[in-house]
C-alpha cells in the first residue's frame, strides 16, 4: 500500500512547531533553566506583583467597558497600561516567545505583525502564565490548611489566623512556668488569646512567603500544563489573534480564577470572624 504524503498544510506545521517549542521551554528541563532567572531581583518584585494583581484585573475589566460605551481611545489607552513589574522570568518568556513567533513568520506560519503588537501579545501571555502560578500557590495553601487544620484556607488571609494561633500556643506552652507538660494541659483548657497585631504580622509574613512560592510555582505548573496541552492551546490562541490583526486580546479565564481565589479567601475569613 502506498504511503500517504506528509501533511504540510500551514496550520498543521504551525501546530507541530508550537508543540516542539512548548516541550523545549516548559518541559521539566526547560522550566528548570527558566527559573534560574528568578534567583535575584524577582524575589523582591514578586510581593509587589501580588499586591498589584487586583488592580490588573480591574483595569482589564474596565477597558472593554469603556470601548463598549464609545470611549474607544480611553479603553485602548487603559488596556495598554503596564501594571505588573516585569520580572526576569517574564522577560525571558517574552523574548523566547517573540523570537519563536518571528521564526514562524519567516516560514510563513504566522503573520508578520508589527513589533508592538507582538510585544503586547507575548506580554499578555506572560501575565496569564503568572496567574496560573498564583492559582498553583492558592491550591498549595488550600491543601496546607486542609492537612494541618482540617479547614478550607484558599489564601493567606484565612491561613493567617490558624498559623498565628498555633505559633502563639506553642510558644506559650514552651514558656509555661511549670513546664511544657503542664503548659499543654493549661492552654488546652484555656487557649491563648491572640491580638490583632499578631494575626496581621503573621499574614504579612505568609504573604511574603506565598509570593516567593508563586515565583517558583511554575516548576510544577509548567510541566503539568505541557502534559495537558494547556501551553500549546494558549499559544495557538495567541497566534490566531495575530492572524486577526487588530483583535483586542480577551481577558483570560486564569486571571478571573486567580482573583476568585482571593475573593473566596476574604469571604471565608469574614464569615468565620462573624461567627466569632
Amino acid at each position: 500500500m502506498a504511503l500517504q504524503p506528509a501533511d504540510t498544510r500551514p496550520l498543521t506545521r504551525r501546530e507541530t512547531e508550537v508543540r516542539r517549542f512548548v516541550r523545549a521551554r516548559y518541559g521539566l528541563r526547560g522550566t528548570l533553566a527558566l527559573h534560574r532567572h528568578a534567583l535575584g531581583p524577582d524575589l523582591l518584585r514578586a510581593p509587589v506583583n501580588v499586591m498589584l494583581s487586583p488592580l490588573f484585573l480591574l483595569v482589564r475589566l474596565v477597558a472593554p467597558l469603556l470601548r463598549r460605551i464609545g470611549l474607544v481611545r480611553a479603553g485602548d489607552w487603559l488596556a495598554r497600561r503596564q501594571i505588573f513589574l516585569t520580572s526576569d522570568v517574564a522577560q525571558r518568556i517574552e523574548a523566547d516567545l517573540a523570537g519563536f513567533i518571528g521564526d514562524l513568520a519567516e516560514q510563513d506560519l504566522a503573520p508578520r505583525a508589527p513589533p508592538e503588537t507582538v510585544a503586547r501579545a507575548v506580554s499578555d501571555y506572560a501575565e496569564t502564565r503568572n496567574a496560573v502560578s498564583e492559582i498553583t500557590t492558592s491550591l498549595l495553601v488550600l491543601l496546607s490548611g486542609l492537612l494541618l487544620f482540617h479547614r478550607a484556607t484558599p489564601g493567606v488571609i484565612s491561613l493567617a489566623g490558624p498559623i498565628a494561633q498555633l505559633r502563639a500556643q506553642t510558644q506559650a506552652v514552651e514558656d509555661f512556668a511549670l513546664g511544657s507538660w503542664a503548659g499543654r494541659m493549661w492552654y488546652g483548657a484555656f487557649p491563648r488569646e491572640l491580638s490583632t497585631v499578631e494575626v496581621v504580622l503573621t499574614g504579612v509574613v505568609l504573604a511574603m512567603l506565598a509570593s516567593v512560592l508563586t515565583t517558583f510555582a511554575g516548576l510544577v505548573a509548567d510541566p503539568v500544563q505541557t502534559m495537558t496541552g494547556t501551553h500549546r492551546r494558549r499559544i495557538m490562541r495567541l497566534l490566531q489573534r495575530l492572524d486577526r490583526a487588530g483583535t483586542a486580546p480577551a481577558l483570560e479565564r486564569e486571571h478571573l480564577l486567580a482573583r476568585l481565589g482571593d475573593l473566596s479567601d476574604a469571604a471565608i475569613s469574614l464569615w468565620r470572624s462573624f461567627r466569632g
